[in-house]
């Protein structure tokens, strides 16, 4: 990992003081004479050994923070290349942290409403930008003289741009104590889920405790699907019955009967007297067994927490996924499979590209690698990955770059496939051997099990022309 103190140069910002980081990233106060606002450069660590999704959700914030504008979110300024320096440089927003606030909760409720409202209109502006943070929590919220602004889109969702994330993982996202309930069951395109992680900080704010604890299982993340958490009005009664209706409206698991936008919960926060407040619960004793009720009648848990899908991020366009293998480099058929995607691309002009390589791993042996750490070899075959596909000139909302990981390049490629529904899959197929016959070769196994079209791009038949006078 690359060292840096106080007055470095990265393209021009120079160091200014290094700030207190997350785990994830090196946060930086920066300077450069081109921009008229203070700036904090934010530098991803890049450990050798470290976790990939790193990498990934430096790429997404990128790409999101860039497309964003307005006084609730950091101004973008510039951004660094893997193949470099990675790092984004972006404003550096004065105020205070919520989650200072978190910890001398509870807050008076009057309090709570107003910060509640102000989030709220965050969140108002970020969702009309297509945008949903998906991590909303106190540690990302400044209370600044102009407003709520939201901060690390690290593992956030545009509507109009691929889904990094969450088309190489199905694994709950987020943090445990404010994650809504369809992103512990793997959904990623719902502005709902904000309003659930809202109604957990308010909870936070007015009782002093986290609704749901923080759980460190996906067992313990599933149990907010059937528990509910105590009424904030049992922890204090002194809480106004309006102000507990709003939060648990906010954490309905069933996102039908949650608030469908954001707006709406600004307005109710602003507004006590429209909000209906419903009868009082029923005792105890009857809301223990009408759960136990629950828990025979609920079959399918995406069920319980769907909604109609107009209410979510609509779908990106069909997927053309392309498969090259980059183990030696850019070779012919490389160079092939990029031809043949070209092609596919022109008769598929409203689809957008996933280009995918397999970093094959291996159970028994060394592997070529064995010597360097994985974390840069993955970082270098990104890297690679996309000079392979800059010949393109796709915009960068119609392409995005996965390295996989797998003993079996053909399994992490269909899985890939049918995990992300891709509509067509080019790959490459290299010239006929013994061991290929009696084992299946990549392109075979894709071809025979892919639940779309392929085209395969024949590395003898290209070989055979050539020779050809």
């Amino acid at each position: 990992m690359q060292r840096f103190e106080a007055g470095a140069s990265i393209d021009g910002f120079e160091l200014v003081e290094r700030l207190q980081s997350g785990g994830m990233a090196s946060l930086w106060r920066a300077k450069n004479p081109k921009f008229d606002f203070p700036l904090l450069l934010k530098i991803p660590f890049l450990d050798p050994g470290g976790d990939v999704s790193v990498i990934l959700g430096f790429e997404v914030e990128e790409l999101i923070l860039k497309r964003l504008s307005g006084p609730h979110v950091p101004r973008f300024a510039a951004s660094g290349s893997l193949a470099e320096v990675p790092y984004i440089a972006m404003e550096f927003v004065a105020g205070v942290g919520l989650a200072e606030m978190t910890g001398r909760a509870p807050l008076p409720p009057d309090e709570v409403a107003r910060i509640g409202a102000e989030i709220a209109k965050a969140l108002a502006a970020l969702h009309r930008q297509k945008v949903v943070h998906l991590d909303l929590k106190p540690e990302n919220i400044i209370l600044a003289e102009r407003g709520v602004v939201l901060l690390d889109f690290g593992l956030a969702r545009h509507a109009e741009l691929p889904d990094l994330l969450g088309e190489e993982s199905s694994v709950p996202m987020g943090t445990a104590a404010y994650i809504s309930p369809e992103q512990v069951l793997g959904e990623r395109s719902d502005p709902a889920s904000d309003l659930f992680a809202l109604g957990c900080i308010l909870y936070q704010l007015v009782t002093g405790e986290e609704p749901f604890g923080r759980p460190a299982t996906f067992a313990g993340m599933k149990r907010r699907l059937y528990h509910a958490p105590r009424l904030p009005r049992d922890i204090d009664k002194a809480i106004p019955r309006w102000l507990e209706a709003v939060i648990l409206r906010c954490m309905e698991v069933d996102r039908s009967r949650r608030y469908a936008d954001a707006a709406h919960v600004l307005s109710d926060l602003r507004n006590p007297d429209q909000v209906v407040v419903a009868r009082p619960p029923a005792p105890s004793n009857a809301r223990i067994w009408e759960a136990i009720g629950n828990l025979f009648r609920r079959t399918d848990e995406k069920a319980l927490v769907g909604k109609p899908a107009s209410s979510r991020v609509q779908a990106g366009p069909p997927i053309v996924l392309a498969a090259v293998d980059l183990a030696n480099g850019t070779d012919a058929l490389a160079a092939e499979v990029l031809n043949e995607t070209a092609r596919v691309l022109a008769a598929r002009q409203d689809s957008w590209l996933a280009c995918v390589t397999v970093l094959k791993t291996e159970i028994i042996a060394d592997t070529p690698a064995a010597g360097e750490s994985g974390h840069l070899t993955y970082l270098r075959r990104l890297v690679a990955l996309k000079d392979w596909a800059r010949p393109l000139h796709l915009p960068e909302d119609r392409i995005s770059y996965h390295v996989l990981e797998a003993v079996s390049p053909a399994d992490a490629i269909l899985s890939y496939a049918e995990h992300n529904d891709v509509g067509h899959i080019v790959v490459g197929a290299r010239s006929s051997s013994a061991i290929r016959r009696h084992l299946g070769s990549v392109s075979t196994k894709v071809v025979a099990r892919a639940l779309c079209s392929v085209s395969v791009v024949r590395l003898k038949a290209i070989e055979e022309q050539r020779r050809l006078p």
